[in-house]
């Protein structure tokens, strides 16, 4: 008889276990996954009339969100401020067209890339730049968004010109645009938009003068089981033709034109 009751005590706490484990699957399933990124960057991370988030980022991190069964929340912050977001725990991924860098990775973990982009100029209309290499010389003013992969280039191979390292993108536009930096070093894509949107006062030199940049999400470090997930989600959504519905949404324009000159796509 004792030993009938050991074996239900024991069937009983197996089962206990196994239940516990289940609830908290189902609770992590369940648990609003909050999605860090600065709205200050369109066509990726901005906001619509309405004032809601809006973009590329947005519907990719919605779309984790559906693939994790998680409802998402994207909680806009500053550039600075989404690498201690996730260290803090505020936010639990940042989608954000964050380039992968060695600094970065020692203090949060990346997915595999979902994007590659390169570096370009944005140049006054008068400007006597032909190359980046133009720019390394006394006298040559080179603008910079700060904690950029641009602003690392130019501390890097621009030491003998002036570096600004400024707080925003419109910012380092603008002066440019009145002819107060000979260039403003960022994205390939961005570029190519700012100088459509402002053809009559300047240029831009659009092919690439280094390696491609991986974009990608970031978690906290050893956040093993969501890293995992986000990295099944962008191999389906990439293989389910994803991406190739927000290019057609936001970018349908801006591909034509890199396929006409011969650049790599962001997706691709």
């Amino acid at each position: 008889m004792k030993r009938i009751f050991a074996l239900l005590l024991a069937f009983s706490l197996i089962v206990s276990v196994f239940a516990g484990c289940s609830g908290k699957k189902v609770e992590a399933q369940g648990k609003t996954l909050v999605v860090g990124m600065e709205l200050a960057y369109p066509p990726f991370e901005t906001k619509d009339d309405k004032g809601d988030p809006s973009g590329v980022s947005v519907d990719l991190a919605k779309a984790l969100g559906e693939y994790l069964n998680r409802p998402v929340r994207i909680e806009n912050t500053n550039w600075d401020g989404l690498i201690p977001s996730l260290q803090t725990g505020k936010v639990d991924v940042v989608i954000s067209s964050m380039t992968v860098t060695e600094e970065r990775s020692k203090v949060v973990d990346f997915s595999i890339p979902y994007a590659h982009s390169y570096l370009a100029l944005l140049l006054n209309k008068d400007s006597d730049v032909k190359s980046v290499e133009d720019l390394n010389q006394s006298g040559k003013i080179v603008d910079v968004r700060k904690g950029t992969t641009g602003y690392v280039y130019a501390q890097k191979y621009l030491t003998k010109a002036t570096v600004n390292a400024l707080s925003s993108e419109n910012a380092c536009v603008t002066e440019v645009l009145q002819g107060k930096a000979d260039a403003f070093i960022y994205d390939q894509l961005t570029i190519y938009r700012q100088n459509k949107a402002n053809s009559e006062t300047t240029k831009a030199i659009l092919i690439p003068f280094q390696d491609s940049e991986n974009w990608a999400a970031a978690v906290k470090k050893d956040n093993t089981e969501l890293l995992t997930g986000i990295n099944e989600f962008i191999k389906q959504f990439k293989a389910n033709g994803g991406f190739d519905t927000i290019t057609e949404k936001y970018l349908s324009e801006e591909r034509a034109i890199f396929k006409d000159l011969g650049f790599p796509w962001f997706f691709d």
